[in-house]
C-alpha cells in the first residue's frame, strides 16, 4: 500500500446524501420561493437530474479541496458514486460501500478491498446466509426491493408503514449474533457486517496522508463510527442521528436541516481546516 504523506495534513471526511448533497424530497426549502437559494446539480441518473447543492455550497465546496485532503465517504457503490459531479478539485481519495472500497484517482485500491474481505470472511457469517433469512421472513406487502451493494452489504427498500412491528428486532437479534448489523434509515433496511465501517477505511486514509486532523460530517446510523472516529464532528438537524439526539463530545448539532444544513457543515469545515 501507498505510504507516501500528501503536503495538506488536514483530513475532511464527509458523508455525502443528505449531508453534502440533496434530492428533491430532501432539500427542505421551508422559505418563501423568493427566497430559496440558487441550486447547483451535481448528479444525473437515467437522464434525470438526481441530487443538488446551493450555490454557495459548490464554492465553499470547491475552496475546500484546495485547502485540504477532502475524502468523500459514503455507503453508495462505486458507480452510484461516480454519477456524482462534485465542485472543486477531484479527490484524490473516496471511500464507498460503506469503507469497502478506497479509490485512489478513482480506481479501487486492491490491497485494501482484500483486507477488507478477508476480516469480514474471518468475522462474519456470509452474505448469503443473510440474504437466505431475507428472503425467507420478508414479502412483497412491505419490500419494494431486494439489493445487494458490492457483494459487501445487503439492503432492503420497504414500505415502512407496513413494516411488521417485530420483524426488525427479532432480524437485528438474529443477524448480532452472526456478526452483522442492522438499521433502519429513511425507507432502507440495511445489513452491514460489524467490521465494514467508514471509520476504518478514513484511518487508512489518514495513515497514507499524513493527515495531523481529522474532520467529518454525516446524518445516518452508518456514519455514527466515522463521527466517533473525527477530531471533530458535525451532524444535520435531520436524519437518523438527529432522531435519535445522537451525540458525543466533539460533535458540534447544526440547527440547519435539508440543504442550507449542507451549507453550513462546508462552512464549519473550512473554519475548522483554517484555524
Amino acid at each position: 500500500m501507498s505510504t507516501v504523506p500528501a503536503p495538506r495534513t488536514t483530513l475532511v471526511a464527509s458523508d455525502l446524501d443528505r449531508t453534502l448533497i440533496y434530492s428533491t424530497a430532501a432539500l427542505a426549502l421551508g422559505m418563501p420561493d423568493a427566497q430559496a437559494p440558487r441550486l447547483l446539480c451535481v448528479e444525473v441518473h437515467e437522464s434525470k437530474p438526481l441530487s443538488y447543492m446551493t450555490e454557495e455550497a459548490a464554492g465553499l465546496l470547491a475552496r475546500l479541496t484546495a485547502e485540504t485532503v477532502f475524502v468523500p465517504t459514503t455507503t453508495r457503490t462505486r458507480k452510484q458514486y461516480q454519477r456524482i459531479q462534485l465542485p472543486g478539485s477531484t479527490p484524490k481519495y473516496a471511500i464507498c460501500a460503506n469503507g469497502g472500497h478506497i479509490l485512489v484517482d478513482g480506481v479501487t485500491d486492491a490491497d485494501w478491498h482484500a483486507s477488507v474481505l478477508r476480516r469480514l470472511a474471518d468475522e462474519c457469517a456470509p452474505l448469503s446466509e443473510i440474504r437466505a433469512y431475507l428472503t425467507a421472513t420478508t414479502d412483497l406487502s412491505w419490500v419494494r426491493k431486494h439489493r445487494v451493494a458490492e457483494d459487501l452489504f445487503a439492503y432492503l427498500v420497504v414500505e415502512r408503514e407496513r413494516l411488521p412491528e417485530d420483524w426488525l428486532e427479532r432480524f437485528g437479534a438474529w443477524a448480532g449474533e452472526r456478526g452483522w448489523t442492522v438499521s433502519l434509515q429513511g425507507r432502507k433496511v440495511y445489513a452491514v457486517p460489524k467490521p465494514l465501517t467508514k471509520s476504518a477505511a478514513v484511518r487508512e486514509v489518514a495513515r497514507r496522508t499524513g493527515a495531523a486532523l481529522t474532520l467529518a460530517a454525516g446524518d445516518s446510523l452508518l456514519d455514527a463510527d466515522l463521527l466517533l472516529a473525527a477530531d471533530r464532528a458535525w451532524r444535520p438537524g435531520h436524519g437518523e442521528l438527529a432522531d435519535s439526539a445522537w451525540s458525543a463530545p466533539h460533535l458540534d448539532v447544526l440547527a440547519e436541516r435539508g440543504v442550507a444544513a449542507g451549507e453550513e457543515i462546508l462552512r464549519r469545515f473550512r473554519a475548522a481546516a483554517l484555524s
